[in-house]
């Protein structure tokens, strides 16, 4: 049996840490409005109080006890569960947190972010993943930010009993195009997350830049349980999302996750050639030049696995989030997924998230209809199309051992930490 809940993204313009006081009224308001618009559950962004750069000197615990104050007081009179971004202080510890305040104004629980991101790590400690924190609405799972780069850490949430997957968010943007603020999770991932784990996903984010140096990509955004985008907010405009969503009981696809032998190292460049249909290997080798050809059938699949040290998988591995994190810590960096979905845009979605994810090369093969190839960065690197039969593209295995995401943000130790947290 499903139901529906009403939810809020607040997309909130960026604010430094010493104009949070001033800034705080202007936010309370947008929860009210949200609230009044008929919001149950309303998002702000991670960072929120007091700010996402917050710097070496420690944040005043006063100033965080009268923010949760506040939103307390604003739950329980509009009767919403209020999920915000703020610091957390312990007695030894900082951390980047998420509050959950209840519609009857109790905090229901914090998440702290385990996967922190570059400069998070040189002012806060990193966190431990929380269980589903329950709420009038029903279970929230949340995570925080670069917690939506680590696939398992979604999948064990939703596996735990998570509802929903909230994340307060800061996705930054890199600048490298100023007219199309790009950020892998609001581009790709996001969607992949509900998908993956057939449950909504709720991020809010922020726009504009803080200290000079950060830059905020905006587009927070309100998913589907199926991945299907209800609301999508602007790159740079504040603006409040809200959507009708179902929360149903479904439950997604899992597989018993193995443990495969560890990859002998292969550092050996090579030539690939892939095609979905069957072709005289030895002709199309010798002109493109390649030096192992993969089809629609496993027949020629030894080479390439000796040379490559390469993996074949199936479906049910790659639809579930932690069903290739194992081979990528076993040490694949080249995998074979010949897929018997009929989605050819969810397939190719899939793959660029799981290459992305691992920073591994993935080639993927539909027989009879497509073959293409994606790299770590998650871009297709060559695909079939009409009477094009077969493409080739260049294995480079030292791209896959370039695994920092951001400077001292590396996301093997991020798979590796999340891969140790108990069930």
């Amino acid at each position: 049996m499903s139901r529906q809940v009403t939810v809020a993204a607040i997309q909130l313009e960026a604010h430094a840490r010493a104009a949070f006081t001033q800034c705080w009224p202007r936010i309370c308001t947008r929860i009210r409005e949200a609230a009044s618009n008929g919001a149950q559950l309303i998002v702000l962004p991670e960072g929120t109080v007091p700010a996402y750069v917050i710097g070496h000197e420690p944040v005043d615990v006063e100033i965080l006890q009268a923010a949760l104050d506040d939103v307390q007081s604003l739950a329980r009179s509009t009767a919403t569960v209020i999920v915000y971004g703020s610091v957390r202080r312990t007695a030894h510890e900082q951390y980047n947190s998420a509050y959950v305040v209840d519609s009857d104004g109790s905090v229901a629980g914090y998440a702290d972010k385990c996967f922190l991101w570059h400069f998070d790590r040189s002012w806060f400690a990193a966190g431990r993943l929380a269980a589903p924190i329950p709420t009038s609405l029903g279970r929230l799972g949340v995570l925080i930010c670069a917690d939506g780069r680590i696939p398992t850490i979604g999948r064990a949430l939703v596996d735990r009993g998570a509802e929903m997957l909230v994340m307060p968010t800061a996705w930054v943007t890199s600048g490298k195009d100023p007219e199309q603020l790009e950020n892998v999770q609001a581009d790709l991932l996001a969607q992949v997350r509900a998908r993956e784990n057939a449950v909504p996903f709720v991020a809010a984010n922020k726009v504009g830049v803080e200290q000079a140096c950060v830059a905020y990509c905006g587009k927070s955004q309100i998913i589907a349980a199926d991945g299907t985008v209800a609301a999508f907010a602007s790159q740079r405009a504040e603006q409040t999302l809200i959507e009708t969503i179902d929360i149903a009981s479904a439950r997604a696809p899992r597989t018993s996750l193995s443990n495969p032998p560890t990859a002998p190292v292969r550092d050996r460049d090579l030539r690939i050639a892939i095609t979905p249909h069957d072709v005289e290997a030895g002709t199309i080798k010798e002109t493109l030049g390649a030096d192992e050809l993969i089809g629609p059938g496993t027949r020629d699949d030894a080479g390439l696995i000796e040379k490559a040290a390469a993996a074949c998988v199936a479906d049910d591995l790659v639809s579930d989030p932690g069903g290739l994190v194992s081979y990528r810590l076993s040490g694949y960096r080249l995998l074979i997924w010949r897929s018997e979905f009929e989605d050819l845009t969810w397939i190719r979605t899939l793959a660029r998230a799981r290459a992305l994810e691992l920073r591994v090369f993935i080639i993927v093969i539909c027989k009879g209809v497509v073959a293409f190839a994606i790299d770590p960065d998650g871009a297709v690197v060559c695909g079939t199309f009409g009477g094009f039969h077969v493409a080739s593209f260049l294995f480079s295995p030292l791209r896959t051992t370039q695994t920092a995401v951001a400077p001292a943000t590396d996301i093997i130790e991020g798979l590796e930490r999340a891969s140790l947290t108990p069930a």
